[in-house]
């Protein structure tokens, strides 16, 4: 399933090689479709997707193009547990007016 929001970068995290052959990189993206209660949301980008992230930086306004990916994972003990996530795909700046007065 494909989605997209738009809200400001609050955090973009380094580059992680989780496995030999798995990496991933992490952006947080706040989204205030009600301003009074904002959510900072967790997307993730993997293997030639984490250099999305390279010209991206906190307080920049975005929008964000992603799948919501569910899997499911169960532990030694066979108890079984169900994971999320947000994958990014797509990210693009919005330009905003520069020097605008702050009111």
């Amino acid at each position: 399933m494909s989605f997209e929001l738009k809200g400001k970068v609050i955090e973009v995290m380094p580059t992680q090689q989780v496995t030999d052959l798995l990496k991933k990189r992490e952006v947080i993206v706040e989204y205030a479709a009600n301003p009074q209660y904002p959510e900072e949301i967790k997307f993730e980008c993997i293997q030639d997707k984490c250099a999305l992230l390279d010209s991206v930086r906190p307080g920049q306004d975005v929008e964000v193009f992603f799948n919501l990916k569910g899997r499911k994972w169960t532990d030694k003990t066979g108890k079984t547990s169900w994971f999320n996530s947000n994958q990014l795909w797509k990210i693009n700046v919005v330009a905003t007016a520069q020097n605008e007065p702050a009111f």
